[in-house]
């Protein structure tokens, strides 16, 4: 017997409101991290509601504490200035004096084998760099929207399981983002970008504490408390 297989579509269900928060925040530090924020987006900012991050403890309490600082900070800022000191930190005519690429972070060159490996990983993924973008794929923003794709889907795309989620933010983002953020925070110009890069690492850290404690759900080995 024939089956009519538009019968049998896959109809994607809504996120849970915790991929749905994730999805947010992996969107937010992609914008921050490759472009400076406008007057529009530091006042949504500056006017969003605290969080509350339950079930990671300390961790949490690390995400809610950064997550108020941020909005604090926005608040004040002056959009200008934030351009600014987005220029000063990351970009320049020569070598600028943050380069968040993880290819940068893990041999000391860009565009090295590690993008390479990523370049194949997302191929097999099907996502490829939209065209006019100059930033390459390992950059922190664009590894950060490329999470917020894996979460969320995108047209075109699957949302991907999250055994798919933990192998790629543990292969190309952990083994560098926290020191790639501590150069942001202690860099000289960093004001605005010092708070941008303590949320974005709290946020990061409660995603590697949690993709540590999570195990396929065929196993039978226990996730720790």
């Amino acid at each position: 017997m024939q089956q009519d297989s538009a019968s049998f579509q896959t109809i994607a269900l809504p996120l849970s409101d915790e991929d749905q928060a994730r999805a947010d925040f992996y969107a937010l530090i992609a914008r921050l991290m490759l472009a400076a924020p406008n007057a529009g987006l530091l006042a949504a900012l500056g006017s969003a509601e605290p969080i509350r991050a339950d079930g990671l403890a300390e961790a949490g309490r690390a995400l809610e504490e950064a997550w108020l600082k941020l909005t604090q900070a926005a608040s004040v800022m002056d959009a200008g200035a934030v351009a600014d000191e987005f220029a000063d930190l990351f970009i320049s005519t020569g070598n600028p004096l943050i380069n968040p690429n993880g290819s940068f972070y893990l041999t000391g060159h860009l565009n090295d084998v590690p993008l390479a490996e990523l370049r194949q990983d997302l191929s097999r993924l099907r996502i490829a760099r939209a065209r006019g973008v100059g930033e390459f794929e390992d950059h922190l923003g664009a590894l950060c929207e490329t999470m917020r794709v894996l979460i969320a889907g995108a047209p075109g795309i699957a949302r991907q399981p999250l055994d798919e989620q933990k192998r790629i933010f543990s292969t190309h983002i952990q083994p560098w983002y926290a020191t790639c953020l501590a150069d942001i925070a202690g860099a000289e110009p960093a004001n605005f970008y010092r708070v941008v890069a303590a949320f974005a690492g709290a946020f990061l850290g409660v995603e590697a504490l949690a993709f540590a404690m999570w195990q396929p759900a065929d196993t039978d080995t226990p996730i720790a408390a």
